[in-house]
């Protein structure tokens, strides 16, 4: 690539950050904007005020600003057809289109599209919620604890329910009764069997026909330490996850990857981007828990690191169905994310709380900001999910201590973060 590529990122997270400054290391970023961007992304390009659910306004600023790419962050646009609007006025677009984002879109569809396809996952039902009643008798028809609850649509993350008894279904299902609950993502509820493994994800660049797999990590959903708890958008992740060894990576590819690319070239909705794949890894195997459409965050910003290709190259070839030439390079290090969050998240929390210690932190650790806003000259917190801390090592021992070791710089009232990050995969390998 000779070009100089001026670029548009939509989002304004921890994981729209690391996009940035991977997008920033390119030596063929012409000028990169972000919508709306957070104080940190501003360092990396240009932050602009834009609608970013007025898909009309977003091309116009592509058309006069002549922008050649736009990188879109968050699953909302993509689920609601970012892309197909924006191709329409021949402007290139990665992230998947609408047909193919209803693998994030909607559990429903993802569900018959893994049955369809011979995808392996938990088994499952489908009820409107209308029909919460005859949930609970499906439920209770099962006898079976614990089993999940699912949002149909979209819930930021905070739409999954692991009950272990029947009481707390009874309780869950009159909460969800509620049509505003979860912004309506629980019009319709998917109840799963419960799956015993250990979580991890697959992120996969596809350009509809060709698709590599990037790296993988391990999430940590749950706000308690232990995994308990109210499940999150993220409290931290590390990678590469020690369970997903190649033989299991090969097999995540042939029986997962390869089936889903295929699928839905056969339903006439190629997938182009990045597709997360939530993997359980059973005693049977591993199976799909969730598709995203987008990258995973916190699991951003420790794949991104990793990636040792131009990123913005990367990005371009898939959107010209080139990525049959590209070879993905992942350096040999591991790295840990620790999320900071406002005391009381995932519910109500205080906002404009200052921000101290991001000067103490070392020159080898990233901090990508979340949830932060400015007050005159000084940073405070404006959100959940408020910082983002990662440290990177040669063993994933080094890479927790570093993480922690800057985590503890860092300082604001209410700052709430787990101190186990990773444990799962240091008592894997046995460190």
């Amino acid at each position: 690539m000779d070009t100089a590529y001026n670029v548009l990122l939509i989002g304004s997270g921890g994981r729209e950050h690391a996009i940035a400054w991977k997008l920033n290391r390119s030596s063929n970023l012409g000028k990169l904007f972000i919508a709306p961007g957070n104080p940190g992304t501003d360092k990396l390009g240009l932050n602009v005020n834009l609608d970013t659910a007025n898909f009309e306004e977003i091309a116009s600023f592509c058309k006069e600003q002549n922008i050649d790419l736009v990188v879109v962050g968050p699953e909302v646009p993509l689920v609601d057809g970012i892309t197909d609007y924006l191709e329409k006025e021949n402007i290139k677009v990665f992230g998947p289109h609408k047909r193919a984002a209803r693998l994030e879109g909607s559990k429903e569809f993802a569900k018959e599209f893994m049955v369809k396809y011979h995808i392996p996952t938990a088994d499952y039902a489908v009820f409107s919620s209308q029909d919460f009643d005859d949930a609970l008798t499906f439920v209770q028809s099962k006898d079976s604890y614990p089993i999940v609850l699912k949002a149909d649509g979209l819930a930021a993350g905070k739409g999954v329910f692991i009950c272990d008894s029947e009481e707390e279904v009874v309780d869950r299902l009159d909460k969800l009764k509620n049509r505003n609950a979860l912004g309506g993502a629980a019009d319709k509820l998917v109840i799963e069997e419960f799956m015993e493994g250990e979580e991890a994800s697959v992120f996969i660049i596809s350009d509809g026909h060709t698709s590599h797999i990037l790296h993988n990590a391990q999430d940590h959903k749950r706000i308690g330490e232990g995994d308990t708890g109210l499940n999150t958008g993220g409290m931290g992740a590390y990678s590469p996850a020690p369970i997903m060894t190649e033989e299991l990576l090969e097999q995540v590819k042939s029986e997962i990857v390869e089936p889903t690319i295929t699928g839905m070239q056969l339903e006439e909705a190629a997938y182009h981007g990045i597709l997360y794949v939530g993997l359980m890894i059973t005693a049977q195997g591993p199976k799909v828990v969730e598709y995203n459409c987008r990258f995973g965050d916190p699991e951003c910003q420790v794949i991104l690191p990793s990636l040792e290709n131009d990123f913005l190259e990367l990005l371009v070839a898939t959107t010209e169905q080139r990525l049959d030439e590209m070879k993905i390079t992942i350096d040999n290090n591991y790295r840990c994310c620790v999320v900071l969050a406002s005391d009381g998240y995932p519910g109500s929390y205080e906002k404009g709380k200052s921000i101290r210690g991001l000067e103490s932190v070392d020159d080898n650790a990233l901090i990508f900001q979340a949830g932060t806003a400015l007050n005159g000259e000084n940073l405070v917190t404006s959100g959940g999910r408020v910082l983002n801390v990662v440290g990177s090592g040669k063993t994933l021992k080094e890479a927790i201590e570093h993480t922690y070791k800057n985590v503890d710089t860092i300082h604001f009232d209410g700052c709430y973060f787990r101190r186990d990050i990773g444990a799962k995969g240091l008592q894997r390998i046995g460190s």
